[in-house]
Formats: C-alpha cells, sequence, structure tokens
C-alpha cells in the first residue's frame, strides 16, 4: 500500500470513530406511573424508567420539580449543577437533582454494558419533565 492510501485509510478510520463517538445513542425514557398527590394539592409523582445503551449519552438539561434517582442496572455517570464534579454511580445507588438544577452530565459511563435507572419526579401536575439545554 503506498503512504497516500496508507494514510486516507488512517485518516478515514479516524473519522468514522469521532462520527461514531459524536452520534452517540441518546438514552431512552420511559414513562411506567404518574398519580396526583393527594396531600399535595398541584403536585403529581412520576416514575420514569431510562435505558442507556453502551456508549449512551445526554445532553445537558433541566427537570420540572425534585427528582431522586436509583441505578437499576450498570453504571452511571452524572453532574448536577451544585452538587460537585461528574460521579460514577452504580447499580443500588442514588442521587438527587433538586428543583431549578442543571443536568450537566448523564451518561452510561460504560462503552460495551448497558444501564439503567429509575427517575422520580414530584413536579408540578402536567408539567414538562425534561427540558433539554441548546
Amino acid at each position: 500500500m503506498s503512504k497516500t492510501a496508507l494514510a486516507i485509510v488512517i485518516a478515514l478510520a479516524t473519522l468514522s470513530g469521532a462520527c461514531s463517538s459524536a452520534l452517540a445513542e441518546a438514552p431512552v425514557a420511559k414513562p411506567v406511573s404518574s398519580e396526583k398527590l393527594p396531600n399535595v394539592p398541584g403536585k403529581s409523582l412520576t416514575a420514569v424508567v431510562v435505558d442507556f445503551a453502551p456508549g449512551a449519552k445526554s445532553t445537558s438539561h433541566h427537570h420540572a420539580g425534585s427528582v431522586f434517582v436509583y441505578v437499576l442496572s450498570g453504571q452511571i455517570r452524572s453532574e448536577v449543577s451544585g452538587a460537585g464534579p461528574a460521579k460514577i454511580y452504580k447499580a443500588g445507588e442514588t442521587f438527587f437533582e433538586p428543583p431549578g438544577s442543571e443536568h450537566l452530565v448523564s451518561e452510561n459511563a460504560s462503552a460495551s454494558e448497558p444501564a439503567s435507572l429509575l427517575a422520580v419526579f414530584v413536579a408540578d401536575d402536567g408539567a414538562k419533565l425534561t427540558t433539554y439545554n441548546k
């Protein structure tokens, strides 16, 4: 193989790797349950399971209300504004997102294993639970 052909192959391989990481799959959120809280008028409790394929990540976003998160499987890397640097949470561990915080990092910590979490929201009835930053 000529030096020029080798350089083209290396460039294409590098570009392919960069494109695949840039196009990382987004996590998939599935609502599980939502109930109005009879003892807190105007508020609902909503549970959502979020599945992360290997390498999946979300862009920065914020949530309505308060969010309690329980990692069901795998490992999730998360960083919430005001809570310190990004941390990896393993299955069985939890974290909290207070109202008004920004979720700066939300991703599967593994490039080869899936991960999932249960997010439990307490928010205004009918609120849009997740808003992605531009």
